[in-house]
């Protein structure tokens, strides 16, 4: 059952004489040393059962880089079911990469956890929802031929291998084009004279493929698509000028195509994206209960749906999302006074400009590290639940050397363009005299992990004098309460911020745009509707930079620049 509080009762001796006599099994009596409380609830799921079986509520689905998420929202915006799929990139001849089978394996293995979970809470079968959003993990490299058919296994963000073309393309443009971006992926192909270029007659993303596949439509979000070519801040699409000067640059190869045939359509949030079609229902839902018509928001990117879902889309604010990867965004208010290599330029799903400042590589090594002590509690007899695991192995790092004692780790699982490694060795490294121990060891893994991404934020904050009163937090890293956020607090040295909606993530961000789309008021803005209609009485909880440990991280951060040297020389010689 769906339970919302409606009556709180504070008079101690009328509590007592509740707690006593009271037969109702909906209220939820508790007490501390002498006080009374009592607390009457009632049972909201006749409406929310209503909601589903009349199609008001709303559906959200990313594809992150290890789980595919689907949430079901109701009309108060809270989550009312939720399912999800467990999968992993793999590495074929050099690329990351996932298939299409895996893609499609993925989404409705993670539907239909959705619908059972909708069918065994409430007892009813998902039939028809309100709106559909579909969210991914941005950039990559996915082209088309005439009958719809994938010209190159699906490449990944995750692969650095588009150096020339990035470079040659941010000289062309004056305008930062980093690796991962489409636009790279796409110039490097043809530099490299691949065979399929000639044929190309669409190129996406992911969650613009997946989104194409359900409508027809052949569109992205503005937040996505400045993910795969510049946006112009005025427009809202790509910017002209810079089409011009790739169409040029490329004139000599003589293809049958110039860009703007074979990108996707920029809409921006609260745009109409297209309608579920017969054969997308089907994709969707292989049981055949869900109904086609149903509306669908622009495709956005994880970036854009982290803003939403953390309510960073205003300017002036910020949010970082650290998982697989760590990005941190701050919604600009001008345009930044030069060109870095180290900052990336996308916008809001309204269009807005944002930094980004991305860092590959983040909890992956992490993780390894906790699933090898996993393995060592079950080789000695013990079995330990892994969410208690992470929580004490996690809570350990605080009470470590502010500066982790002198331990040195890098978790580069793949390259990390910020610090300029194509390719990655994971690291870990101590003197003779490092204090090396159990919090200090979790404590350096989780400093590391934010490493790459400090050197981009110090861009922002120290030569660009961009302020934060505070930046907000989701994604993995967060699960474990307060120690995500105190290293968080330590790295950026600005208080960090996680809501209790934290954990929801990109899936209910995408679910959210959803919403605004189909239940906007007239000329009512993106900002206007969350912080009204979403986020108006969501808790949150902020932690503040402790000196000692910002400190201690300044410290960790200067062995680390200076053992770069130390990752080159593993790179070179561990092949």
């Amino acid at each position: 059952m769906n339970y919302v509080g409606m009556k709180y009762f504070t008079d101690n001796e009328k509590n007592k004489d509740i707690l006593n006599n009271n037969k109702d099994d909906r209220a939820i009596k508790y007490n501390s040393p002498n006080i009374y409380h009592y607390v009457e609830v009632i049972d909201m799921s006749f409406d929310v059962k209503n909601a589903i079986e009349t199609g008001k509520t709303v559906l959200g689905i990313e594809l992150g880089s290890t789980r595919i998420k689907t949430v079901l929202i109701g009309e108060d915006h809270v989550p009312i079911a939720s399912g999800s799929h467990d999968w992993e990139n793999s590495y074929v001849e050099n690329i990351w990469t996932y298939s299409e089978e895996d893609i499609w394996k993925g989404i409705q293995d993670s539907y239909q956890k959705m619908a059972n979970d909708v069918k065994q809470q409430y007892g009813v079968t998902l039939q028809k929802v309100g709106a559909i959003g579909i969210s991914a993990m941005m950039h990559g490299y996915m082209t088309f031929d005439k009958d719809g058919d994938l010209l190159v296994p699906f490449r990944t963000w995750r692969n650095n291998i588009t150096e020339q073309a990035s470079k040659e393309l941010t000289e062309r443009f004056n305008y930062h084009i980093p690796q991962r971006w489409s636009i790279a992926h796409l110039y490097q192909a043809i530099l490299n004279q691949e065979k399929h270029i000639s044929y190309i007659s669409f190129q996406t993303t992911l969650a613009g493929f997946i989104h194409w596949k359900l409508t027809g439509q052949k569109v992205l979000g503005v937040g996505e698509a400045s993910g795969v070519f510049p946006i112009d801040l005025n427009t809202k699409t790509y910017n002209q000028k810079m089409f011009d000067q790739f169409n040029d640059l490329i004139a000599p190869n003589n293809l049958p195509w110039k860009l703007e045939d074979i990108l996707p359509k920029v809409l921006v949030a609260g745009e109409n994206a297209g309608v579920l079609t017969n054969e997308g229902a089907k994709l969707l839902d292989v049981t055949g209960e869900l109904e086609a018509g149903i509306p669908l928001c622009p495709p956005e990117g994880d970036a854009g749906t982290g803003m939403v879902a953390t309510n960073s889309v205003a300017k002036r604010t910020g949010n970082v999302s650290a998982g697989t990867s760590v990005f941190a965004m701050v919604v600009l208010e001008k345009e930044l006074s030069k060109v870095y290599s180290e900052i990336d330029l996308v916008t809001t799903p309204t269009g807005n400009l944002v930094a980004m400042a991305h860092s590959n590589n983040c909890s992956s090594d992490l993780n390894a590290w906790v699933g090898l002590f996993d393995e060592f509690s079950k080789a000695m007899g013990m079995e330990v639940d892994i969410n208690k695991l992470y929580g004490s192995l996690y809570n350990l790092a605080l009470q470590g050397d502010a500066d982790c004692g002198g331990l040195l780790a890098y978790g580069y699982l793949s390259g990390e363009h910020i610090t300029h490694f194509e390719e990655g060795r994971p690291l870990f490294v101590r003197s003779s005299n490092s204090n090396f121990n159990l919090p200090n060891f979790m404590r350096v893994h989780l400093f590391t992990a934010l490493g790459a991404l400090k050197m981009g934020m110090d861009i922002l904050f120290e030569e660009e004098k961009v302020k934060l009163d505070e930046i907000l937090g989701h994604g993995g890293l967060f699960k474990t309460k307060g120690v995500g956020q105190n290293i968080m607090a330590a790295a950026l040295n600005v208080p960090v911020s996680v809501m209790e909606t934290a954990e929801e993530g990109g899936a209910w961000g995408i679910a959210l745009l959803a919403s605004y789309m189909v239940n906007k008021a007239h000329n009512e803005s993106l900002e206007e509707f969350l912080n009204q209609k979403v986020f108006a009485e969501k808790a949150s909880m902020t932690i503040s930079p402790d000196p000692k440990d910002v400190e201690g991280f300044m410290k960790f951060m200067k062995r680390y620049s200076k053992g770069l040297a130390i990752e080159r020389a593993a790179i070179e010689n561990l092949k």
